[in-house]
């Protein structure tokens, strides 16, 4: 026996013909509705020839046996690219009162290389090179294992080559399109 499920839409007029076709879900849709699920913020960054940081908050956990991690970046960010090349990042969890340092690396206008690394205080990492931010939560050094295309974006894995944690001053989370500072008290 079969029940029939009706599903309550909110705010999205299937009538419009901007919006996705039935069974299909428009990138403004799922923009909205992933921007409701509260993520922290991160800076990954490359090091060596291909000097490079970037804003990002689709990162996480995947494994602790091997310990594995994983980082989504879009195909036409400058990261894509050198963290391809590279094949190994730093990660510097970002804290309450970094926000400032998150937008700079999120801003597409800062200077690319070495330049970009001028204003922000940063340790190359023993493993990697890369640079890893002072005053972060802490920091994770990783060599891509896998990379795997997902849509616009590449999914890309690393092994835990070190990581450390620094003082804990609260988190800075990204919700809603805004950032949040958890403190801790």
């Amino acid at each position: 026996m079969s029940e029939k499920v009706h599903v309550i839409h909110q705010g999205i007029d299937r009538a419009d013909p901007a919006q996705a076709p039935p069974g299909q879900v428009a990138p403004s849709d799922l923009r909205s509705v992933m921007g409701r699920f509260a993520t922290g913020v991160v800076v990954i960054t490359v090091g060596g020839e291909h000097i490079h940081g970037m804003t990002a908050n689709t990162f996480g956990s995947v494994s602790l046996d091997p310990p594995l991690v994983q980082c989504c970046i879009a195909h036409t960010a400058v990261m894509h690219g050198a963290l391809s090349a590279a094949g190994r990042f730093g990660v510097s969890v970002m804290g309450a009162g970094q926000e400032s340092v998150v937008r700079y690396f999120a801003d597409r206008a800062r200077p690319l290389g070495e330049a970009q690394f001028d204003v922000v205080d940063s340790t190359p990492g023993p493993h990697t090179g890369a640079p890893l931010l002072t005053g972060a939560l802490a920091w994770l050094e990783c060599e891509v294992v896998e990379a795997h295309v997902a849509g616009d974006h590449s999914l890309f894995v690393g092994r835990v080559l070190s990581c450390e944690p620094g003082d804990d001053d609260g988190a800075l989370l990204f919700y809603r399109g805004r950032f949040h500072q958890v403190v801790t008290g």
